[in-house]
Formats: structure tokens, sequence, C-alpha cells
């Protein structure tokens, strides 16, 4: 397949444009284009796609083809807008792309715009296999603290062309996939990081090496790139028009982000200058270390103030169910972490809070093993966790994994595993709810388990 990059905005009814896929991201090109004038055509595979009704209310004379391809109006097309959970591998897309045509997003649409209308207002572009949704939103804050607007979106909440109706955004914040920067060819960002790069999507990508490349797409045209000198595949390949900042977990070079440790504790730090004890911090855990830093770096490529910057990392939670700070009761601290349904996820938020605690942890884990292997948490659980608290279906399988490792309760119900936390925990310790387990014998979802959790905390925190 060859995809050309060709950027060249196609505009005017001599144009044939079809929109690939409804849902919120194709219902967000449907409205902008339609905004400007631009003809159109929609085709969405489902018989009956979400939007559809409102596409046919709010679009009556746009054509639209459900329930397959049209091959005939992709064989026709200039210019396809593939929304991102479409592969351009899909044969037919595929087909139209050798046959002459132009596969973009909702992103490149954007960009276009931005570099055409406001090409004074920063942009920051956020990627990486793991913690873009946690950089993206704490960059927010730290625009907002310094006093701006900020326009956060893309593959985090709001569609991106969403935000362009929005003449007081002063910076616009962006989390983009790599779905997403396959066909994004006109981003110019301010500053632009790839976090991290682990194997993901391989459903989607032949080789580790495609999706690194589409990754790397986030720097053409950047003017500062931010990367972490810890992963390799995170330095930018692409020419960089200013300069680079780095971050990584270890010594930071002169001018640099990195994390510097002396008695009081891990800080953050520019070069030699500590800037943040990592205890002022709500955050918690040498990933989310990093990801502070690399906000650090981005806010610093922007301009952002200082003070502002280091108020926002302080206050930050975290993102809802993941190692989300939920508040101090007793000397105590309440982290959710009903996102960590599997093994892999609780021993990183236990390894993650456990480092550099002054306490123990008081760990909430179980529910719907989905067959798991428990036997991994062992290690983790013994050097971390002074009691484990224990509820759902697979709490007993749990607890013959880990037998011996830390004093082990058991609670019939979220309610009496949060009362029986309180009791056991310590000054200086820190209760945990990273369950290791998907939450359906209990719960609706992970997140149905970790509001209830949160309002639980909040119950005890404020009576």
């Amino acid at each position: 397949m060859n995809n050309s990059v060709n950027s060249q905005e196609l505009i005017g009814s001599s144009c044939n444009r079809v929109i690939i896929g409804l849902g919120k991201t194709g219902l967000s090109c449907a409205r902008y284009l339609y905004s400007q004038g631009l003809p159109f055509k929609i085709i969405d595979t489902r018989e009956n796609p979400p939007g559809e009704e409102e596409c046919r209310q709010k679009f009556p004379d746009v054509p639209l083809h459900t329930g397959g391809f049209n091959e005939s109006w992709l064989m026709a097309a200039d210019e396809l807008v593939v929304s991102p959970g479409i592969a351009l591998a899909e044969p037919v897309i595929a087909n139209a792309i050798e046959n002459g045509a132009t596969a973009i997003g909702d992103i490149e649409l954007f960009c276009r715009a931005v570099n055409r209308e406001s090409p004074q207002k920063p942009v920051v572009a956020i990627t990486g296999s793991n913690g873009k949704s946690t950089v993206t939103t704490l960059v927010g804050e730290m625009v907002a603290r310094a006093g701006l607007i900020p326009g956060v979106g893309g593959n985090i909440g709001t569609p991106v062309l969403e935000l362009l109706g929005d003449d007081t955004i002063d910076v616009y914040v962006l989390e983009l996939s790599s779905f997403q920067l396959e066909t994004t060819y006109s981003l110019r960002a301010t500053a632009a990081t790839v976090l991290n790069l682990s194997p993901d999507h391989m459903d989607r990508y032949p080789t580790l090496a495609d999706y690194h490349q589409a990754k790397q797409g986030i720097y053409r045209g950047c003017a500062t790139a931010v990367f972490n000198r810890d992963d390799p595949l995170t330095s930018p390949l692409l020419p960089v028009t200013a300069g680079a900042i780095t971050f990584t977990s270890g010594f930071p070079d002169l001018g640099q982000m990195g994390l510097l440790s002396d008695d009081d504790g891990i800080w953050l730090s520019k070069g030699l200058e500590k800037q943040i004890n990592t205890r002022q911090m709500k955050l918690r855990g040498r990933h989310n270390y990093l990801n502070a830093l690399a906000a650090l770096a981005l806010g610093e490529a922007i301009g952002l103030d200082v003070e502002a910057m280091h108020d926002a990392i302080k206050d930050f939670p975290g993102l809802k169910h993941r190692c989300q700070w939920l508040g101090e009761y007793e000397g105590v601290a309440w982290f959710n972490d009903s996102k960590a349904t599997n093994v892999g996820a609780a021993i990183a938020a236990i390894e993650g809070l456990g480092e550099g605690l002054e306490g123990r942890i008081v760990l909430i884990a179980g529910g719907d093993g989905k067959g798991a292997d428990f036997t991994d948490l062992k290690p983790a659980i013994d050097r971390y966790v002074s009691h484990l608290v224990l509820i759902g279906r697979d709490g007993p399988a749990i607890e013959q994994a880990v037998e011996g490792s830390a004093e082990i309760h058991k609670a019939s119900s979220l309610e009496d595993a949060v009362s029986l936390a309180a009791e056991l925990a310590e000054k200086g310790d820190v209760v945990l709810l990273a369950p290791a387990c998907a939450s359906f014998d209990m719960f609706n979802s992970f997140e149905h388990r970790g509001d209830r959790f949160a309002e639980l905390v909040n119950g005890l925190i404020l009576c």
C-alpha cells in the first residue's frame, strides 16, 4: 500500500471527499466540513451506526451509506477522512489510496485549520504507549495555572475539531494515538513528545517498527522535541527545527530533566537544580515522576511560568481510577487504582506507591481474575504490603498464590474492605485499591468499582 504523504489541502466542490466511520470522531468531521461548506459523503460499515440519526437530521443533503463499504464512492474519492479505529490496510481503503486518494483524519483537518487561521497559538502534542492521558491532562492544568486557557482534546475528551470554535483558547494540548498520527501530515507542534514505546496494537501493525514509525510522525515539523532518555525509541528520527529536551529516571544532563535523590527523598530536577520533592506530589510512582518531568519539559518549551507548573504538579491527583489520590485521613493516604484489572497493572501500582513510602501499603484486591495466575504478585506484596484485604470471587485464589507475604484479611464487600483497611492502616501508610482483577463479579465496570470506592473514602474522610 502506498499512502503518499500529501498534505495539500483540497478545498471546494471539486474535491470528492468521503468520511469513513461515524461515531464521535466521524460526526465531528461531518460537523466541521458542513460548517465550512465543503461537500462530502459518509460511509459506515455498521447497519445502524451511532450518530446516524443526528447525521440524517443535521445533514439531510449529505449522502450516507451504511452496512458496508461503497466501493464506487471510495474509488472515485480524492480524499478519505478515516476514523482512527479503521485500518488503512483495509483492502477497499488500500485500493482507493493506490488509486490516488489521500487518507487523512480529524487531526489533519484540525492542523490545517490552525496553520491557516491561528498559527500563533502553541500546539503541544503528546503520544506514547503509556501515560499520555496523564501528561496531556497535567499539561492542561499547567496552562490553566499559568493564567491561560487550554484546549485539551484529541484521543482524550473533546474531539479536536470542536476546539476550533472556541476563540478564547490560548494553547492547544493534544493527546494523539498512533492511529491518528498515521493520517496526519500538517502537524507543526510547538512542543511534541513520545513518552515511551513498547509493543502495542500489534493486531494493527505488522511489526514494532511500523508502530514506531507511526509514533514518530508527531515530531514532523515540531519546534521542540521532548523525549525519554531511558527509551531510545522515543528519540526523534525526523528533523526538529529548534531543539530538544530530554527527561530520565536517572541523573539529568545539564539543563535537562531527571530525578535526584538525597536524604530528603526523590526530587524532580533540571540538571543539578532540585525543583519538586516528590513527597509534595499527590502523583506517586517512578512512572508518574517521569510523566511529571515530561510535562515540565513541554511546559518549558512553550514558555509557561515555572511556579505555576510546580503548583499544578503538586496539586494534580492523577486521572480517575489510575492511582488516583483521593485524600488523606489521620495520616493515611488513599489511592484508587480500580483500572488495575490485571496482575501486571496491580504490581506497577504497588511498586510505584511503595518506593520511597515511609510506611507500608494496605492493599485491597480481588474480583474476577479471568483465570489469571496471581503468583507474580507475591514479590511486590512481600516488599511493600503489610495487610492484604481480599474481596470478590477470586479473593481465595489470590490468598493461595501469595500466602505468607502479608497479613491477609477477608471482606464480604467493598464497604467492609474500606472499613477494615481504615482500622488496619497506621500513620504514614497508604491504602490502595489495586484489584488485579476485573470487576464484573461485583460491579458493572472498573469505573463503577472505583467510583464506589471513592464515595466510601470520601465519606470516611468527611465524617
